[in-house]
């Protein structure tokens, strides 16, 4: 998967309208691994942003 196709947690929340705390308890409490990592920074598969709004309801 190239980098283009991946998401930070910021850009989920940005997305979501919620805060990146919120975003990174929702990606822990379904155990989602990254895709890759740019530095210290996780990138995440795209579909990453459907599963964190369906779990923060």
């Amino acid at each position: 998967m190239n980098e283009q196709a991946t998401v930070t947690v910021g850009v989920i929340a940005k997305t979501l309208g919620v805060s990146d705390a919120k975003v990174k308890k929702a990606i822990e409490t379904l155990a989602i691994e990254p895709v890759a990592k740019r530095g210290v920074c996780k990138l995440y598969a795209p579909e990453t942003t459907e599963a964190v709004k369906k779990a923060l309801g």
